[in-house]
């Protein structure tokens, strides 16, 4: 394929500052050099490159959004989101790996956490020399965390913490975990840090998955694990703290989703001006003009959404209801789009010398991953109804 120049056919490029340019330009052509070569290899293996950590941090993606202070780069929100853009145009399990580390780890350490904690986690992560995971989601609790069944109880030591955690990423891989507990004080919601090798603390990997393979999912169980006082979150309090950390998360993704779509777009747009049937490119069909015409749009309106999301946070004025409709209908339409190139493709594009089908199938697992599509749904609709509908 040739070198990949961008989507842009609303001249979004002329809404971002030179800054916002940069960055985006350094992370696509990191994304050229070093995932785009190794990934497809990567996805039918099951390994998650743990040599890009390294790398990834010097570029400085991971907690990009947080102050220099803590070493972080310090970016702006649409700076930010491009920077997420262009890793899932890679994968989305590289997208994973640094939305969790950044949204997930460090920015509950950054909001809820103590000066100490501050400084002892935040450079090591941002550095790459330390990785982390976020602990919420468990086997029977996903859409309602409310519902969490581990446990924080107080000992004269600190906390005693039992229950497990299921489908997170960075798990078994992860130096640190940031834990949510309903505590023995009214059932009140706190994060703990845990530190891996803290006994009665496993995190056995996830195998078997036909998406997201470049990425590292596991269990967390804890069993009589003993955590210090100083490892609780001190300004952690309640469901609203993790969901806190989600909308964080969703907000980048709803750029991702974007990259991923581009990725598509971009492979399925070469492949139809190259490929002759009846005498004539496929691209001169109507039927695939059609598909083209189609994609552009709605990709094109996605962008518009996330930079005016973007714009919002950076005035602090964006509301969770609309990163839900950010997260909602980019990831939607990445779907769509990932399975119309696959059609334009045909059998080619369920080859692994494509990235469609990969792509497609990581997206299956974003649909429905920090907040299910359905979810969103009914976060827009109480939005805009003023009437809950979760109950």
């Amino acid at each position: 394929m040739g070198k990949f120049k961008g989507v842009d056919f609303y001249a979004i490029d002329s809404f971002l500052s030179e800054e916002e340019r940069l960055t985006r330009d350094s992370v696509r052509d990191f994304v050229e050099e070093r995932i785009i070569p190794i990934i497809e290899d990567c996805y039918e293996k099951a390994r998650f490159p743990e040599e890009l950590v390294k790398p990834l941090a010097d570029l400085g993606v991971l907690g990009a959004s947080l102050p220099t202070e803590y070493g972080c780069a310090g970016l702006g929100s649409v700076a930010y989101g491009l920077v997420i853009q262009e890793l899932e145009r890679g994968d989305s399990g590289i997208r994973s790996f640094a939305s969790v580390q950044g949204s997930l780890v460090m920015y509950p350490i950054y909001a809820f956490g103590s000066e100490e904690q501050k400084r002892k986690w935040l450079p090591a992560l941002a550095k790459g020399d330390k990785i982390g995971c976020f602990g919420l989601t468990e086997p029977d609790f996903g859409s309602n965390p409310s519902g969490m069944m581990t446990r924080a109880k107080r000992t004269k030591n600190g906390w005693l913490l039992n229950g497990s955690k299921a489908w997170i990423t960075n798990g078994t891989i992860s130096d640190v975990a940031v834990v949510w507990a309903k505590t023995d004080e009214n059932d009140k919601i706190r994060g703990f840090i845990v530190e891996k090798g803290t006994p009665g603390f496993t995190a056995p990997e996830i195998h078997r998955k036909h998406s997201l393979r470049a990425s590292v999912t596991s269990e967390l169980v804890f069993s009589d694990c003993e955590i210090p006082e100083e490892n609780i979150l001190p300004y952690s309090g309640g469901l609203k703290s993790p969901l806190m950390c989600l909308s964080q998360a969703r907000y980048g993704i709803s750029w991702g989703a974007i990259g991923a779509a581009m990725a598509c777009y971009h492979t399925a747009l070469e492949y139809a001006t190259g490929r002759v049937q009846f005498d004539r490119p496929i691209a001169g069909f109507q039927l695939q003009q059609a598909k083209f015409a189609d994609m552009i749009t709605e990709i094109t309106k996605a962008q518009l959404l996330s930079l005016q999301l973007g714009r919002l946070k950076e005035q602090d004025k964006a509301t969770p209801a609309q990163v839900s409709m950010a997260k909602r209908n980019n990831v939607d339409m990445a779907l769509q789009v990932a399975r119309q190139c696959r059609t334009i493709l045909g059998a080619n594009g369920i080859s692994g010398d494509y990235p469609i089908m990969r792509h497609a199938n990581n997206l299956e697992s974003v649909y429905t991953y920090e907040g299910t599509h359905d979810i969103h749904t009914l976060i827009i609709g109480a939005e805009v109804t003023g009437i809950q509908a979760f109950k």
